[in-house]
């Protein structure tokens, strides 16, 4: 559960050219922040993004595998690798962003109203 140093500014130096990215350390990797959302992890070299039903799809056809902190034989995370031509590729880059910050935001909001369900009764 490494990420180079290379790597890590890479990732921060393509994301930056899309928004204000905030990087933090979490369990070996890091996790990814923008517009305050949490949407991506680098773990192993590898770039992840938030999704839903709505978004997997995508990775899925460029062949992409979910994020399993546990190995092969753990459970997936609601995070997929991102394709390398898409990192390369601002314009691309900017769509996917865009969408695991909206996977994001839905997220949090759907926490959110949960909690204030809880606290009512």
């Amino acid at each position: 559960m490494a990420v180079s140093d290379s790597f890590r500014e890479y990732v921060l130096e393509q994301l930056g050219r899309v928004i204000p990215i905030k990087a933090r350390r979490m369990f070996g990797g890091v996790g990814l922040y923008g517009r305050g959302l949490f949407f991506a992890v680098i773990d192993d070299d590898v770039l992840y993004f938030k999704v839903d039903e709505t978004t997997r799809p995508d990775f899925e056809a460029q062949g992409m595998q979910p994020f399993r902190p546990f190995g092969p034989d753990g459970g997936a995370l609601r995070y997929f690798a991102v394709p390398g031509d898409v990192l390369d590729d601002v314009d691309r880059l900017t769509v996917w962003v865009g969408k695991a910050l909206a996977v994001a935001r839905t997220a949090r909001t759907s926490k959110s109203r949960g909690r204030r369900r809880t606290r009512r009764r």
